[in-house]
């Protein structure tokens, strides 16, 4: 009878010791899944942070781009920042410019003085500088989590540097 306990406690141990480490490795593979979701979410985040810079620098190349010449290119006081203006001939002008945490564009007759607030929302951002000298424009494009990128794109009919002016 005596062995017969020692095989039944015997097993219960075999039982308890595989249950702790069934355990053990549970918790473990619960650990390395929360750390691998954690950085998912931190790196999917940064991706989709740096895709809304790289959008919005793309967009307003594109829009000047677009321009018929270079020289109707300038940036220019609107609202509370400055705006990038792109005259479309003598009566219409598209302005790109930030207003209320979005990248914002207005096309107008330059008959008419409108307001930021009557653009149309193209991409939320944290912020854009604009800056033109000696036909050399420089965009800066703040995200939401105020990282940033710059460009800098010239402007000339040649397709080069710009002459000095």
């Amino acid at each position: 009878e005596s062995t017969m306990k020692k095989k039944t406690t015997g097993y219960h141990m075999d039982g308890l010791i595989a249950l702790l480490l069934f355990g053990v490795f549970a918790a473990c593979l619960l650990a390395v899944l929360l750390t691998g979701a954690g950085a998912y979410k931190r790196l999917n985040t940064r991706n989709e942070e740096s895709y809304v810079r790289r959008t919005c620098i793309q967009y307003v190349t594109n829009r000047v781009h677009q321009a018929p010449k270079p020289a109707d290119v300038k940036v220019e006081a609107f609202g509370n920042g400055n705006a990038l203006s792109i005259a479309d001939g003598e009566d219409f002008v598209t302005r790109v410019y930030f207003y209320d945490g979005y990248l914002m564009e207005l096309y107008s007759s330059t008959a008419f003085s409108l307001d930021p607030q009557d653009g149309e929302r193209i991409m939320e951002i944290g912020g854009l500088d604009l800056s033109l000298e000696k036909g050399m424009l420089k965009v800066k494009v703040i995200d939401c989590a105020g990282e940033s990128s710059e460009m800098v794109l010239a402007l000339s009919d040649k397709g080069g540097i710009p002459d000095e002016e």
